[in-house]
C-alpha cells in the first residue's frame, strides 16, 4: 500500500505560478509511476502529467498537450517527492489537484491504484 499527501496549492492570478508537492510513502518509491490529475466542479478527473523512473540518472515524463511547455514534473528518489511545477497559470488552470501513483505507465486514471486527498489550485483573472 503507498500514501500521497498533497500540497501547495492556492490562489494565484493568471500568468502566475506555483508548485505542487506530493510526499510518497509505504512502498518502494523509484519504481513507481507518479501521476498529477485534475478536476475541475461537475468534469472529470483529467490526466495532467507522469513520472516514471526510466534509469539511475534519467526520469520520463509525459504531459497532456494543454499542460506542455508550462508544467514540469520531477522527482526527488531521496525524499520521496514528486513537483508538479505549474508557470504561467489561467483560469482553465483551476481544478483540484490530485498526485497518484501506479505500477506501470499509464495517463488513465483507473489505472492509478492509490491517491492522495487533493489540494485546491484557483487562478483567477
Amino acid at each position: 500500500q503507498v500514501q500521497l499527501v498533497e500540497s501547495g496549492g492556492g490562489l494565484v492570478q493568471a500568468g502566475g505560478s506555483l508548485t505542487l508537492s506530493c510526499a510518497v510513502s509505504g512502498r518502494t518509491f523509484s519504481s513507481d509511476v507518479v501521476g498529477w490529475f485534475r478536476q475541475a466542479p461537475g468534469k472529470a478527473r483529467d490526466f495532467v502529467a507522469l513520472i516514471r523512473r526510466s534509469t539511475s540518472n534519467f526520469n520520463y515524463a509525459n504531459y497532456e498537450d494543454s499542460v506542455k511547455g508550462r508544467f514540469t514534473i520531477s522527482r526527488d528518489n531521496a525524499s520521496n517527492t514528486v513537483y508538479l511545477q505549474m508557470n504561467s497559470l489561467k483560469p482553465e488552470d483551476t481544478a483540484v489537484y490530485y498526485c497518484a501513483a501506479a505500477r506501470a505507465f499509464s495517463r488513465l486514471a483507473a489505472d492509478f491504484g492509490s491517491w492522495g486527498q487533493g489540494t485546491q489550485v484557483t487562478v483567477s483573472l
